[in-house]
């Protein structure tokens, strides 16, 4: 079900969204780049956040306004107060701040800070980026809607699995390309007010249904009018990689193919760990990725049940050849330990983030400078934040491990104020 903003929308466009809500039309995009996890009861927005890591998506679908999304705000802040400024290494993130400002030096109120963070040049010192920074930018102190600092703060990677160009064996398991006969329909080219939101769908007749779910695919198999790519070895890691979104799939003769997010069924994602916990197979404590694939080498006749209970379907793309990371929602590659997912309504894709948490299953102190590249429908509310780690099993083993309080501070150019969360 969509959750429509508190607002009020034009006499037209709100009997649309009747008629779309009776139809079940519309839905929320998935989580682009998250790991299946349980979220645990924290301060701020993370009671109504939906599982960690989402798909890495090189476009994350536009996310649709949350009635129940966690609000909050930012607050003026200095630097003294931003907890580990002095101790991270800020030249470590200059590069992914060199390329955010690719996308940010076409705003006016960005291009000075952009033009002075392209001339510290390729490798410039820790000295040199802090002053920057300090010269050019003002930290503001993500806030709940009670004004409280604290937020969610968890993990997505970019997985590898095996997978084969034909059918054989093993590989048995399709990994689709867009269907051609998915409609994807943008409700803002109607009603400028719905800009945000976009249906999925199928053409009968003359009517616009939803189109299939999961389980509806699943049954079609070879009748879904859509290319495969590639046939995957294992179910679960498939699963994974389209709750990830992107990805590389290892060929037999060793060599990897790349692929993205291409678009999705249109249904909401439902996490098969809050599923399993609903349902007492799995404790809380277990519901992780590692956790998950142990209780389907256990049931193994459970698992059709089990990917089902999540509706949504991710389409792939083929991607060229890169040892780039993938790409996010502001459109260039996210690095690894340096790229973070947040909610746009509250900080600016492509804008330098100071974060302090801890590590995965520690209280060792994880306290960066990262950049806002990326985006997913998960990820709601100020303080809320995805950590990319980067390519692989150990990269996929600790953003599933990775369920942290933090706090963040949103640098922005001197003058620039943040985003008023609409």
């Amino acid at each position: 079900m969509i959750h429509f903003p508190a607002r009020r929308y034009a006499p037209g466009a709100s009997l649309l969204l009747s008629l779309l809500i009776l139809a079940g039309c519309a839905h929320e995009p998935p989580a682009p780049g998250k790991v299946d996890n349980i979220p645990q009861q924290t301060s701020g927005p993370c009671p109504n956040c939906a599982p960690a890591a989402k798909p890495v998506a090189p476009r994350v679908p536009a996310a649709l306004p949350s009635a129940d999304a966690a609000p909050g705000g930012a607050e003026l802040s200095n630097w003294g107060a931003v907890e580990g400024w002095n101790e991270d290494d800020p030249a470590a993130a200059a590069p992914a701040l060199q390329i955010s400002c690719s996308v940010l030096a076409r705003q006016p109120a960005w291009k000075s800070a952009c033009d002075a963070a392209l001339a510290l040049g390729p490798r410039p010192s820790a000295n040199a980026t802090r002053q920057f920074f300090e010269q050019h930018f003002v930290p503001w102190r993500l806030t709940n809607a009670d004004h409280s600092p604290d937020g969610l703060i968890t993990g997505y990677y970019e997985p590898v699995i095996k997978g084969s160009r034909t059918r054989a064996g093993a590989y048995a398991w399709p990994i689709h390309g867009r269907p051609d006969d998915m409609l994807t329909i943008e409700l803002g080219d109607i009603y400028p007010e719905l800009k945000p939101l976009r249906l999925r769908g199928r053409l009968v007749g003359n009517k616009v249904l939803p189109y299939w779910s999961r389980e509806e695919l699943t049954q079609k198999q070879d009748r879904i009018p859509a290319k495969v790519l590639l046939w995957a070895s294992d179910p679960i890691d498939l699963f994974f990689l389209q709750v990830q979104g992107s990805g590389r799939v290892e060929l037999p003769d060793g060599k990897t193919v790349r692929i993205g997010y291409a678009d999705q069924n249109g249904y909401p994602y439902q996490s098969i760990g809050r599923w399993l916990v609903a349902r007492g197979e799995l404790p809380l404590e277990k519901a992780s990725m590692d956790g998950i694939k142990r209780w389907v080498q256990d049931n193994p006749g459970r698992l059709p049940e089990l990917l089902n209970a999540n509706p949504s379907y991710v389409f792939f793309r083929e991607l060229p050849p890169s040892d780039d990371g993938p790409l996010g929602a502001l459109g260039v590659p996210l690095s690894a330990g340096r790229s973070i997912a947040v909610d746009p309504r509250y900080v600016p894709l492509g804008a330098p983030v100071f974060l302090s948490t801890t590590r995965p299953l520690s209280n060792a102190p994880l306290r960066r400078l990262m950049l806002a590249q990326d985006t997913g429908s998960a990820i709601k509310g100020a303080v809320r934040a995805d950590f990319f780690w980067g390519l692989g099993p150990q990269a996929g083993a600790e953003a599933g491990r990775m369920r942290q309080q933090g706090k963040m501070w949103l640098l922005l150019p001197r003058g620039v104020t943040p985003p008023k969360g609409q």
